[in-house]
C-alpha cells in the first residue's frame, strides 16, 4: 500500500508542550499546574446569560465578523478601561485568541517574509509563521528581568521584515512592558514600517494595580496594530474560544477575509453572554481578585519552602529558577519527573522557545487553582526534591 503524501510540516511537528503534559497529569492523577485554565467554573453570571441567550435567542450563524452586541461591547470595554477610542468596525469576534493570532498572520504575511518573534513566546506562533510562508526570527530575552531587548530587535530586521509579534503581558514570564519599552516598539515599527500583531489576552488578569496600556495606543500605532483579547482569560472560560481582534478598519477588513475561511463563526450564545460580562466591570474585577488570592498562595508556599521566584506581575503563571531552588535537572527532565515521581504537572520554560539556547532552569507554575491545591503542589515538589 502507498504511503500517504503528508505535510512534513505537521508530520515532523511534536505535539503541543500543553496537551502533552496534561495528558501526563491524567496519567499519573497528578495536579496540573502546567496547562493554564482554572480548575472552577467561570462566574455564575456569564453561564446564566449563555443559559438565556440559548433559550431565547438564534443558534444558528451569527455574523462572520461577530454579533453586533459583541463587537460593541469590546469597543466600549477598551475604550472604558484603556482610553482606545473604537467602534463596532474596528472589531472582529474570533473562535479563541489563537484563532486571531492565526487570522492576523495569514492577513499579513506573504512568503518569504520574516516575523520578529520574542523568544520565549507561546508555541503557536512560530508553526503559523512558517504555515503561512514566512519564517519567524527570533529575539530573545534575558531572564530574570526579561527586558525588552530594543537594540537586538533593530539588528534583527532586514528587507523582508514584514511583522512584529508581542506578547503583552508575557506568557510565560508574567512580566509586562514598561511605558518606555513600548514607545520604543512603537518606534521601531513605524521607522520598519511593520504590522504589530499585538496577543494581549493577558491585559486584565494583573496584580499590579497598574491599568493595562496597549502597543496600539502609541503614536502611529493605530493604524499598524492588530490587537488580539480573549473572553477565556478574562472571565477564565477557556473552553468557551471566544476571542477576538482589533484594529484600524481597513486592517480588520483584510483579517476578517482570513478569519471567514478558518472557524467563519463562533456560537452566538457565548458571544452575547460575553457581551454582557464585559460591560460589568464589578464582575470582572472580582474574578481578577480572586486569582490574585490564589497567586499569593501559591508564592507565599514557594518562598515558605525555598523555591526561586522569577519577577512577574500578570498571567496565571509564575517561574521559578530550578538551580536557586535546589534542583540540579534540567527543566525538561525536572518536568518530565515531576510530574510521575511528585505528582505535580508543571511547564519546561525551554519548550516555549526556539532560535537563541534557551534556559534550562527554569519551569511555569499555574496559579489559578484553589488555594489548597497550590498549597499541596508546592509541598510535594518540596518533599520531592528533599528526597532526590
Amino acid at each position: 500500500m502507498t504511503t500517504p503524501c503528508l505535510n512534513p510540516l505537521y508530520a515532523q511537528m511534536p505535539t503541543t508542550i500543553f496537551e502533552a503534559m496534561s495528558g501526563l497529569a491524567r496519567q499519573h492523577g497528578a495536579i496540573n499546574l502546567g496547562q493554564g485554565f482554572p480548575d472552577g467554573p467561570p462566574p455564575p453570571a456569564l453561564a446564566q446569560a449563555a443559559a438565556r441567550a440559548m433559550a431565547e435567542r438564534s443558534q444558528q450563524y451569527p455574523p462572520m465578523a461577530g454579533v453586533p452586541e459583541l463587537r460593541d461591547g469590546v469597543a466600549a470595554f477598551y475604550g472604558r478601561r484603556q482610553g482606545l477610542a473604537l467602534s463596532r468596525e474596528h472589531v472582529i469576534v474570533t473562535s479563541g485568541a489563537t484563532e486571531a493570532v492565526a487570522a492576523a498572520i495569514l492577513a499579513t504575511v506573504q512568503p518569504g517574509d520574516e516575523v520578529l518573534v520574542l523568544a520565549p513566546a507561546y508555541d503557536a506562533y512560530a508553526p503559523l509563521v512558517r504555515r503561512a510562508g514566512g519564517m519567524p526570527v527570533f529575539v530573545a530575552l534575558s531572564p530574570p528581568a526579561w527586558a525588552m531587548p530594543i537594540d537586538a530587535l533593530h539588528a534583527a530586521i532586514t528587507p523582508r521584515t514584514r511583522a512584529l509579534i508581542l506578547n503583552d503581558p508575557l506568557n510565560p514570564t508574567g512580566t509586562v512592558t514598561t511605558a518606555a519599552e513600548r514607545a520604543a516598539l512603537a518606534a521601531l515599527c513605524v521607522k520598519a514600517n511593520l504590522v504589530a500583531i499585538c496577543d494581549e489576552v493577558w491585559e486584565v488578569v494583573r496584580f499590579d494595580s497598574q491599568p493595562h496600556a496597549s502597543l496600539m495606543a502609541e503614536p502611529g500605532m493605530a493604524t499598524r496594530t492588530i490587537k488580539i483579547g480573549s473572553a477565556g482569560k478574562i472571565f477564565g472560560a477557556t473552553g468557551w474560544k471566544v476571542g477576538w481582534l482589533v484594529a484600524d478598519p481597513a486592517l480588520a477588513a483584510v483579517v476578517a477575509r482570513a478569519h471567514q475561511f478558518l472557524t467563519f463563526t463562533t456560537p452566538p450564545m457565548l458571544q452575547w453572554a460575553v457581551a454582557e460580562g464585559l460591560a460589568d466591570d464589578a464582575l470582572i474585577d472580582s474574578q481578577v481578585a480572586d486569582w490574585a488570592a490564589s497567586r499569593a498562595a501559591l508564592l507565599r508556599a514557594l518562598v515558605a519552602h525555598g523555591f526561586a521566584v522569577l519577577p512577574g506581575t500578570a498571567t496565571w503563571f509564575s517561574c521559578i529558577d530550578l538551580a536557586q531552588s535546589g534542583f540540579t535537572l534540567d527543566d525538561t527532565t525536572f518536568a518530565t519527573r515531576a510530574v510521575a515521581e511528585a505528582g505535580v504537572a508543571t511547564i519546561p520554560l525551554s519548550a516555549l522557545w526556539e532560535g537563541p539556547p534557551a534556559p534550562r532552569h527554569i519551569v511555569r507554575l499555574c496559579h489559578c487553582k484553589p488555594a489548597a491545591m497550590v498549597e499541596e503542589a508546592v509541598a510535594r515538589l518540596a518533599a520531592w526534591r528533599d528526597g532526590l
